[in-house]
């Protein structure tokens, strides 16, 4: 069977089978990640350049800056995965539910709403844990935000400038 007459018998399995999307900054976490694991004690000269760029020197403290790091790249990679997921599950609950009966909602579309409430639950769980990484991330690495601006589009900015997506180790 060819592409064309799946995505008309299957469209939602064609959808599925592609691949999904990847965190942009799983590279750089997982290399962080990699520099915690060997139990050095990582100093302001083992830092990858583009973080020792991008910290105020004055009073840091680098392990913990890489922890918070960390940390904060994890509850991003979280709320992510929440925002995906909710995205897919609305979109499977818009599909079922364009063509339900009036009337009692079937089985299927009431497991699809419990999915989206539990979702919506672990997307707001996440937001709440990037937060408090990100004030743990600003405070330890002593940077400073900007008056009249929320902490979490600081940092999200911040992440998006400063932090790589694909990483090249030593770049």
């Amino acid at each position: 069977m060819d592409t064309e007459t799946l995505n008309a018998k299957f469209p939602s399995l064609l959808r599925t089978m592609t691949a999904m999307p990847t965190f942009p900054q799983a590279g750089c976490l997982a290399y962080l990640e990699s520099i915690r694991a060997t139990g050095t004690e990582p100093t302001d000269t083992s830092l990858p350049p583009w973080l020792a760029r991008a910290l105020p020197r004055a009073g840091t403290n680098t392990p913990e800056i890489l922890q918070c790091l960390i940390q904060l790249l994890s509850a991003k990679k979280g709320v992510w995965q929440a925002a995906l997921d909710t995205g897919l599950i609305a979109d499977e609950l818009r599909r079922y539910q364009k063509f339900a009966k009036p009337g009692q909602p079937s089985a299927h579309i009431v497991q699809l709403r419990q999915r989206q409430a539990a979702v919506r639950q672990a997307s707001s769980i996440a937001r709440q844990s990037f937060i408090k990484a990100a004030a743990a991330f600003v405070r330890e690495a002593n940077i400073d935000v900007p008056q009249r601006l929320a902490l979490e589009a600081f940092v999200i900015r911040w992440i998006d400038d400063v932090v790589p997506t694909s990483l090249i180790p030593g770049a």
